[in-house]
């Protein structure tokens, strides 16, 4: 069946090597190729399975893929207009033929006639001022951009999946923190509780330590429903179904490096160079200059040569059968003279598309160097945030140890081991949350420049 359709479905212009065979991969953008055949998912997953699936499953890549497929064939048809063109009819008909002269009897009759015509005929455009070529540069800019719209979807869904990603494991990790949190508050309550019923604690320590352990249950409870809702997100992200509740796998090496963080200036230079938003809207203006030059060609003159054949036979017609053959070839010039303006005005509205265009590309240019701007802003910030709560989470444990062995020891209070006890906590979470911002500020700073690819997770 596929030979079939291959062979009356051919592609004599290589079409089909103009796009990615899969939504994760085009001609133009950075992106690792990526064959979309992914085995079936474990419970567990890593960053690189999230990325791979969402490129592949994910609605919006596959919808600008689909996008990309479409504009190529236009390119086809246009490359088509080369081509000379030739049809062929075929007609018969029949059915009874009655003929009577009133005084003159011997002159009517009555028969069954039938008659065939066969025809073909055949143009082909030699000249045309330049309107296949506009029609053709058109389709060209219009599929550049289409290509580049594609990029731009595959680097917005990779950032939506890294996100996922991170969402989760931030919240796997929030839980193992809450989980932690509950067990120590519930030793605290324990030993409070202990030294009351021994008479060497009071009963507002005990209460104090009974209230930080309900605490530390709740805050456990609300953590395991973030992880459920954070893996509903992750699921629809990779085009699964949001029941599918997976859980991601912890990378604890060490941080990537940020190799491609130069100056600001630099970045944003670089963002109006390789970003696929840009080269599309560059495409589009382009696209839109070779519409004008379209719509003024329509309007010239243009020579083709044609040819046809043609064939009629008829039978049961008196005095007798007849059969007809014609062929003719020769030039055509054609002129066109008066439109009533009307091309004046098509002219006038492609030269203000134009011009939207010209509108579209400068502000996307500006919107493109304030996305780099502020992520490159917000990458600093989570640099420095995460070394500052690297510090305070090493000053944390230290100080809930030495409130934990003061209490233990009879020196301390029940207040100074509970504030130790949930600044330790808060640290615990505060890492956790910068760590995963610190890695989808990096993303988001790479997916700004256009360059974010499989590379930048592996």
């Amino acid at each position: 069946m596929g030979s079939y359709a291959q062979a009356f479905n051919p592609d004599p212009f290589a079409i089909d090597q103009s796009y990615s065979a899969t939504p994760a991969k085009t001609p133009s953008n950075q992106i690792t190729p990526i064959g979309c055949a992914q085995s079936e998912l474990g419970n567990e997953v890593d960053l690189l399975q999230v990325v791979e699936y969402a490129l592949c499953q994910n609605y919006q890549t596959r919808q600008a893929w689909i996008n990309t497929k479409i504009q190529a064939q236009q390119v086809g048809i246009a490359k088509s207009a080369y081509l000379p063109t030739a049809d062929a009819s075929f007609g018969y008909s029949r059915g009874p033929n009655s003929y009577q002269v009133k005084d003159t009897p011997e002159l009517s009759f009555n028969s069954k006639t039938a008659a065939r015509n066969i025809s073909i005929n055949a143009n082909w455009v030699l000249f045309d001022f330049g309107l296949r070529q506009a029609n053709l540069e058109n389709a060209r800019q219009l599929l550049i951009a289409a290509s580049a719209t594609q990029d731009a979807s595959i680097q917005t869904v990779f950032v939506t999946a890294a996100q996922a990603y991170y969402d989760l494991l931030s919240a796997q990790s929030n839980l193992n923190v809450c989980l932690e949190a509950e067990r120590v508050a519930g030793e605290s309550f324990k030993a409070a509780d202990a030294k009351y019923i021994a008479g060497i604690g009071t009963f507002v320590d005990k209460l104090q330590a009974q209230t930080d352990f309900a605490q530390a249950k709740l805050d456990r409870v609300k953590a395991s429903g973030d992880i459920k809702i954070a893996q509903g997100t992750l699921a629809v992200t990779m085009g699964l179904d949001e029941n599918r509740l997976l859980t991601v796998k912890s990378d604890a090496k060490d941080l990537p490096d940020l190799a491609f963080v130069n100056s600001v200036d630099q970045l944003i230079l670089t963002a109006k160079k390789t970003h696929p938003s840009l080269i599309a809207a560059r495409a589009q203006l382009s696209a839109a200059n070779a519409n004008i030059s379209g719509i003024r060609d329509e309007g010239l003159p243009s020579i083709a040569l044609f040819g046809s054949i043609n064939r009629n036979q008829q039978s049961g017609q008196p005095p007798a059968a007849t059969q007809a053959d014609n062929s003719s070839i020769g030039i055509q010039l054609r002129i066109p003279l008066f439109e009533g303006f009307g091309r004046n005005y098509k002219v006038r509205q492609a030269q203000a598309q134009a011009e939207s265009k010209a509108i579209d590309l400068a502000h996307s240019e500006q919107q493109i160097s304030l996305e780099v701007w502020k992520n490159y802003q917000i990458l600093t910030t989570e640099t420095e945030s995460l070394k500052a709560t690297d510090e305070l989470l090493i000053s944390a444990r230290a100080s809930f140890k030495s409130a934990e062995g003061r209490y233990k020891a009879g020196v301390g209070n029940m207040l100074e081991l509970l504030h130790a006890q949930n600044a330790l906590s808060k640290a615990n979470q505060q890492h956790v949350q910068n760590l995963s911002n610190w890695h989808i500020a990096r993303l988001k700073l790479a997916s700004s420049l256009g360059l974010l690819d499989m590379r930048s997770i592996k």
